[in-house]
This record gives C-alpha cells, structure tokens and sequence, in this order.
C-alpha cells in the first residue's frame, strides 16, 4: 500500500515537472517569436525609410539637373536652396535639404599637384583667425594630406606625432575623404571641430569657392583685412541673384581694388550635399548624398553616407 503511494507521488511530481518544462519551452518559444517578428518588422521599416531617403535624393537630383539646364550661376535664391519640408507618405514622412559645399572651405585644397598652395593656405589661416583657432592648424591640415613626412614648421605633425598616440596611426598622405578625420589632426578636439565644420568641407578634387554661396566669415578669409561690417556689405551688395561674374565681385564697392586674383574663386557650383531624412514605422534614415554635376547638368553621386557626413 505504502509503495503503491509513493509510486503516485512520483508519478504525480513527474507529471508536474514535464508540464512546467513544457510550459516553459512555451514561453521561450513565443517570446523568441516575438523578437523575430520585431526583428524583422524593424529590418522592413528601416530598408522602406532607406528608400524614402533615395526618394528624397532622386528629388535633390532633378532640381539640381534642371537648375543646371536653366541657370549659369549659383546663389543662394534659386530651387535647391529651398528645403523640402517634412512630407506624409503612406506609413511615414520624409524631409529633405541641399546645400552648395562649394560655399565652404575645400581642405582638400591645401595641397595642389603634392605642394602646399600658399593662396589656399593663406586664405585657411584667416578663416582660422576669423573663428579664433589657432593658425598653426593649418600647418597639421597640410601634413596630413601631403605625400611626404617633411614636418610644416610650424604646427605641422607626420607619422612622429601620431605614432606615440594610443592607438598609434600614421598620416594618410592622401586627400581627405570626411571632414571627420579632423579630429585625427594636431591640434583639432570636438570644440575645434564644432567651430570649424560649418565652414569647411572635403571634396575629391581641388574645387573653387563659390563666392554667391559663401557666408560672411568665409567671405573675410578671401579678402585680407576684411571686416565683419564690410563682409556684411558685400553680402547685401551680390543680392538676391547673386554676382553674374567673379569680376562683378572683384568689383564691389566693399572691395573694389583689394583683390586682383581670381583664382580660386567662381560664381558656379558642381558640388552638392543632399541631406534626406525619412520614417517608416520605427525605421529611420538620415542619408547625406555628395553629388557632382558636370557642365552638361549631368549630375551623379559621388558617396552615400548615413548619420554622419
């Protein structure tokens, strides 16, 4: 009698724990369900609003190609100066902006043909005096790029500088391809990299400064000894069209016999940022488009990049 008991006891203990197992695996296998229907539900809506943003580039595009058919000069009063509010698509919204990177600073242009260019430099160091940075950086900013390990005395820094860092690295030698490699450089931490990246830009080639897009502080870095009220004046004076010409500009009556070279300097654009930002769901896209066009109004894509340009 007693060991018919205890056989029911251990059936019965058995029973519980196969049922507890069982639910158990239950659970388990519905909350992985779960995160796999969520994984991939977010996977779908982050490649849907990655294709809004492309939507929002083939935008940028257009306008740039027919702004290119129609126009010889670039200002800041034209189409792709206009940002493309918020818009509610089926399932989300997307928003888009395009800017002329040619109103900015091409880094890239502190080394021309493997040599330093003493115009471009020169026109750095002011921008650096114009933001209160230290000039010396210009010195580093050429080093990094330059395809020798000759230190630019002085504030320049080769492979000796950075090679005693942690982790060590050596200077690439090569044009920039982001303006984040800044912070990589002598000199340069995130407040000096705040300061200066509304100003400055990295493009593949040496590029001229469109000087109807540029802003003031850009503007006192091409003329030496230009003022903050005479940049102002300048401003006011290319209007809402722009300078026809560069000579139009050499002209003005802000600078007029101040600046005789215009190398370096034209009223045209060839390159562009694209900045699209697009939802879907829980899915979202932050997408920055370099596009060039060419004096056809051909315009491609250079490089895409998300979250950070």
């Amino acid at each position: 009698m007693r060991r018919r008991q205890t056989q029911r006891g251990a059936a019965l203990i058995t029973a519980i724990l196969i049922t507890t197992i069982a639910a158990i695996t239950a659970v388990a296998m519905a909350s992985r369900q779960h995160l796999d229907i969520r994984r991939t539900t977010n996977v779908i809506e982050s490649s849907q609003a990655y294709l809004f943003a492309l939507g929002a580039e083939e935008w940028g595009r257009q306008i740039l190609i027919r702004d290119g058919k129609e126009n010889q000069v670039d200002h800041l009063e034209e189409d792709w100066a206009t940002t493309l509010p918020p818009i509610e698509v089926e399932g989300g919204r997307v928003a888009g902006q395009i800017e002329d990177l040619q109103g900015r600073f091409n880094l890239n242009n502190l080394v021309k043909e493997q040599q330093p260019s003493s115009l471009d430099l020169d026109r750095f160091r002011r921008l650096l005096r114009q933001l209160a940075l230290n000039e010396e950086l210009a010195q580093a900013v050429v080093d990094w790029i330059d395809g020798n390990e000759d230190v630019t005395i002085p504030g320049g820094a080769e492979d000796f500088e950075y090679l005693g860092r942690t982790p060590p690295y050596r200077t690439p030698n090569a044009m920039m391809a982001s303006t984040s490699e800044l912070l990589l450089i002598k000199g340069v931490d995130r407040k000096v990299y705040d300061a200066l990246l509304p100003y400055v830009t990295v493009l593949p080639e040496y590029t001229d400064i469109n000087v109807n897009t540029a802003s003031a502080e850009l503007l006192m870095a091409l003329v030496d000894g230009l003022t903050q009220s005479e940049a102002d004046q300048l401003i006011e004076e290319r209007g809402e069209n722009g300078f026809e010409k560069v000579s139009d500009f050499i002209n003005s009556a802000a600078i007029a016999g101040r600046l005789t070279d215009q190398s370096g300097l034209s009223v045209q654009t060839r390159y562009f940022i694209i900045n699209s930002v697009s939802e879907f769901g829980r899915g979202r896209t932050n997408l920055y488009s370099l596009m060039v066009r060419d004096d056809k109004a051909k315009v491609e894509v250079v490089m895409r990049a998300q979250g950070v340009y």
